[in-house]
């Protein structure tokens, strides 16, 4: 493949979406590039606070659970506030609790601003997606997806390099960074990315000749999503594969050690997940572009079962490295899959809700998956766990191909269908229906943008 492709195919990939998303991608990058916290958590909890590591487990647990109930709840003010005020708010918020971090060193103290850090570091992703539902192209939301999603790789990237490198300051310093970073997020957001939160349903009503609301469409709780028989669905088959794809990040390391493998290994093993998802996610994007998602929600359980499945018969650091990338590709495809379906199988006034419980599934397997995975290595040994991930993802994959192939067919014919034009056209094929929330285009019309697409 010639440069001049290669090049071709990078324009491709980030062409044709509004300046608005790109200032969301930047705030992205910008946020994960602080991200600090977690990544050195334990280690500060142990070595700096001289903590058990049962009680960094703990404390990392207890991150996880803040997440179950902020993923509904930024859903719900996702809705109910708008998307700007949303995301503002809870970066604010998590920064004040990295900020925190640096000042507090009681037990207790630290636990109960580790768990209200998992509140807003969750409660602020349903803004963020259902904004890039909101301003992108139905047929480009995918992409989009990818696309912050590599942002997000790229900034932890970069923080556990340069986390890593300025450890010498101190831990509190790395922490007061994370928490300035975070500000500078929210002044982004703050400052240049416009509210795209579509007019309630019941305003267009009250102007209509009936004069009669739709109480469905007037009133969406939590209740209600899990009531959406095709979402459900979703939301399940998302919490297995996420409880594959977590179970490495517990069972790998003890795996490792338990072959005599120095744990200087499982960091360069590991640091492959990132590296590929750095260097590979567009080229997968591009590869996997208009493919039925169904196909690729599949296809990606299918990796997860075949590189957590494999980790069993690895007996190297290159053969656990390989395992790795298999996962890892599933990963890069399923995550911006998962997002886009969620967006597809949304209401348009209720996309906040939607990713909440979606996002709240995700937090469910960080907080259930590390303590399943433990207990898997300590009782029944490795195999056992490896060989239970490779059978829930093969189960995923043929819940996605047999459960979710009519919802998510259906979908996309209502995304393709063609409108009638009145008068003269340009082109003798009718225009696609793009569905763009309000304010998409407020974002295509802002000036400027951070990466020129």
């Amino acid at each position: 493949m010639s440069i001049s492709t290669l090049r071709r195919s990078a324009r491709e990939t980030v062409s044709g979406l509004p300046p608005g998303f790109w200032w969301l991608w930047l705030s992205t990058l910008v946020n994960r590039t602080g991200a600090f916290v977690l990544t050195f958590l334990s280690l500060y909890l142990t070595l700096e606070l001289g903590h058990s590591a049962w009680f960094a487990g703990l404390v990392v647990a207890l991150h996880g659970l803040g997440g179950v109930a902020g993923s509904p709840l930024g859903g719900v003010l996702t809705d109910r506030w708008g998307r700007r005020p949303t995301m503002v708010t809870m970066h604010l918020a998590g920064a004040a609790c990295a900020a925190a971090l640096a000042l507090v060193t009681s037990a207790w103290g630290i636990a109960v601003v580790v768990l209200l850090m998992g509140v807003a570091m969750q409660a602020v992703r349903p803004s963020i997606n259902a904004t890039i539902a909101d301003m992108v192209p139905a047929h480009d939301v995918r992409r989009a997806y990818a696309l912050n999603y590599w942002a997000l790789n790229l900034g932890f990237a970069i923080a556990s390099i340069g986390g890593g490198a300025a450890a010498f300051l101190g831990y509190r310093t790395l922490f007061v960074v994370d928490a300035v970073a975070t500000v500078l997020c929210a002044v982004i957001v703050f400052l240049r990315l416009p509210e795209t939160r579509p007019e309630r349903p019941a305003r267009t009503e009250e102007k209509s000749t009936a004069g009669e609301k739709s109480a469905a469409e007037e009133k969406v709780s939590t209740l209600t999503v899990l009531r959406d028989a095709p979402f459900r669905t979703l939301v399940l088959l998302n919490l297995l594969v996420c409880l594959v794809f977590t179970a490495p990040w517990i069972g790998l390391p003890l795996t490792m050690a338990d072959q005599g493998l120095p744990a200087s290994s499982y960091g360069v093993v590991i640091a492959v997940n990132g590296i590929v998802i750095v260097g590979f996610q567009l080229l997968v994007n591009k590869l996997t572009d208009k493919r039925s998602p169904v196909l690729l929600l599949a296809l990606s359980s299918l990796l997860f079962a075949l590189g957590t499945g494999a980790t069993a018969l690895a007996g190297s650091s290159v053969a656990f490295a390989a395992t790795v990338v298999v996962w890892t590709v599933g990963e890069m495809i399923h995550v911006p899959t998962n997002a886009a379906a969620t967006a597809r199988l949304a209401p348009e006034h209720a996309r906040g809700r939607y990713q909440g419980v979606m996002g709240m599934s995700w937090a469910v397997a960080g907080f259930v998956a590390p303590i399943l995975a433990g207990a898997i290595v300590d009782g029944p040994g490795p195999d056992v766990l490896w060989a239970a991930t490779g059978a829930i993802g093969v189960l995923a994959a043929a819940g996605y191909a047999t459960r979710l192939r009519k919802a998510l067919a259906e979908d996309e014919d209502v995304v393709a269908a063609p409108v009638p034009v009145p008068g003269p056209v340009p082109s003798p094929a009718p225009a696609p229906v793009v569905v763009k929330g309000k304010g998409a285009e407020d974002a295509e019309d802002a000036e400027g943008s951070p990466v020129g697409a």
